[in-house]
């Protein structure tokens, strides 16, 4: 079961959300890193990050920045993320997709920043 939270601010754009999930097997943080890690090497726009991420970090373009965390008392995951909805929301996740299926690089289109307002 993985129960999603996102955080309500007023603030012009941005989202940040908490995912929790249940682990089914103990396991320690630095694996659990390595994994993200490696799953999300090969996305252009995912990064994990060692700090909890603030929204304004992603103000204007299409990254998502992951930060998981292990309780390993409870046995739990939770992953803190911060996008900028109006870049990564559907805009953004529309031109990258509209990349990947006319063959172009995933990323064209989505480097420059998109700061308004």
């Amino acid at each position: 079961s993985v129960t999603f939270v996102p955080h309500l601010v007023p603030m012009t754009r941005g989202i940040l959300g908490t995912c929790y999930a249940t682990l089914t097997t103990p396991t320690a943080q630095a694996q659990v890193v390595e994994l993200y890690k490696d799953t999300y090497a090969s996305h252009p726009f995912a990064s994990v990050v060692g700090k909890p991420p603030a929204t304004k970090q992603t103000w204007g373009n299409n990254d998502c920045l992951l930060y998981p965390i292990v309780n390993e008392k409870k046995g739990r995951l939770v992953v803190v993320t911060a996008l900028d909805n109006l870049v990564k929301g559907a805009a953004g996740s529309g031109v990258q997709n509209m990349n990947v299926m006319l063959g172009l690089p995933e990323t064209a289109g989505l480097e420059s920043l998109a700061i308004y307002p």
